[in-house]
């Protein structure tokens, strides 16, 4: 027991590894391409191609390492790709090259799937989404610690810096990665075929919440992690002010994290907070064009956090909570697929818009799928459906009276 104990911290650990490397560049990314000569369009390309590896990737692993019944080596080289992408961008400022790298940075972020499903193991079934809560906790703390040193990093030693700390960083997770025990009975060895996965990738709950997760996550990588820093920029804010920006998003977006499965799903339920959430978190986009205040904006940006870090681990749950233990990298392969899909197009729909118009409407637009996706939560939430049922048995008896 002390030992799984021990591996766990161990997982913690390697799971911060992984995802600081990809987001202490991410403020810098897309003002850095701007400064070398990358349009808005190419902008929104180079940040699509992150989850466009994600859409083609992270389904196979899920559906390979149920075949295989053995997550470690995924984990192994999704350290590696990590390494060989900040190692890229450390050594050229070739723009096609700086869209390998951030490919290669989606190729890493596929193993996610494995990291996923590994993690909940060491809880008990009726604990997924504290599970959840306490890896998206690590998950955001990696965001929060990364995005926060990234302007100062700039500011005081040049744009390369931010990649020169996540190619040590990735390297040592890489070198950690090994010495994971993995205890073969996290994975019950029953038979499980193509046909078997078929299913679950059809599992209606499953595909309604991928769906709204395209949306969150196309709502995140078009602005925190995409074009908000290059606003920010606009409105007087320096490379080095863009942490304070980071900071405020970051520590509620932690904060919800663990609120959410400790606080707030016990009293409202699932689906009533996933629509708060939308609905709160849509305005925040909307209003921000509005805004030139630096103050404000800082404000603004600190409400859109708390309520996209309810968002996402609610989601992860929601994704595996009903799956077969042996099943649930396929079922997360499949939802981290599927919501790839929103971190590839959002961002490149997102450039084509601010290209096309004006990074304003490019707000405008992403607003408007927060509003998509409350309307969504709203339409297939468990409660409505019991409603309308109640309604209509009700109209039944009556009618036959």
């Amino acid at each position: 027991m002390e030992r799984k104990q021990s591996t766990k911290y161990l997982f913690i650990i390697i799971s911060f590894l992984l995802w600081f490397p990809h987001f202490i560049y991410v403020p810098i990314l897309s003002p850095y391409m701007e400064s070398i000569g990358g349009q808005y369009s190419f902008i929104g390309i180079v940040l699509s191609s992150y989850g466009l590896l994600q859409l083609l990737c992270r389904l196979p692993i899920g559906i390979i390492s149920d075949l295989v019944k053995y997550r470690k080596p995924f984990i192994i080289f999704g350290m590696f790709s990590s390494f060989l992408s900040c190692l890229i961008y450390l050594l050229t400022e070739n723009l096609w090259m700086i869209f390998l790298a951030r490919s290669l940075a989606g190729l890493s972020a596929s193993s996610w799937v494995v990291f996923t499903v590994l993690f909940p193991t060491f809880y008990d079934d009726k604990h997924v989404h504290k599970a959840m809560g306490t890896i998206s906790f690590i998950v955001v703390l990696a965001q929060l610690l990364g995005m926060s040193f990234s302007g100062y990093l700039v500011d005081e030693w040049g744009w390369r810096a931010p990649f020169i700390i996540g190619s040590i960083f990735s390297l040592v997770g890489m070198i950690l990665s090994f010495f994971i025990t993995e205890y073969k009975n996290a994975i019950t060895m029953e038979a499980f075929s193509l046909k078997d996965a078929i299913a679950i990738i059809k599992e209606p709950s499953l595909l309604k919440v991928s769906v709204l997760s395209i949306l969150a996550h196309s709502m995140i990588f078009s602005t925190v992690f995409g074009f908000t820093s290059n606003y920010a920029l606009s409105i007087g804010f320096s490379t080095s002010e863009i942490t304070w920006n980071v900071i405020v998003f970051m520590i509620p977006h932690a904060i919800a994290t663990l609120f959410m499965g400790r606080i707030l799903i016990p009293r409202i339920g699932e689906w009533r907070a996933l629509q708060l959430a939308f609905l709160y978190a849509a305005p925040t986009t909307f209003i921000i064009p509005f805004i030139e205040s630096k103050g404000i904006f800082l404000v603004v940006q600190g409400v859109k956090g708390f309520f996209l870090g309810i968002i996402f681990p609610l989601l992860l749950g929601l994704a595996i909570e009903k799956i077969a233990k042996e099943k649930r990298a396929t079922a997360m392969g499949a939802y981290q697929a599927i919501y790839a899909i929103g971190i590839c197009l959002g961002p490149l729909c997102t450039g084509i818009v601010n290209s096309l118009f004006s990074m304003k409407v490019g707000f405008y637009f992403v607003g408007c799928l927060g509003l998509i996706a409350t309307y969504l939560v709203w339409q297939w939430s468990p409660s409505k459906r019991m409603v309308y049922s109640k309604e209509f048995i009700s109209s039944r008896t009556e009618s036959k009276s």
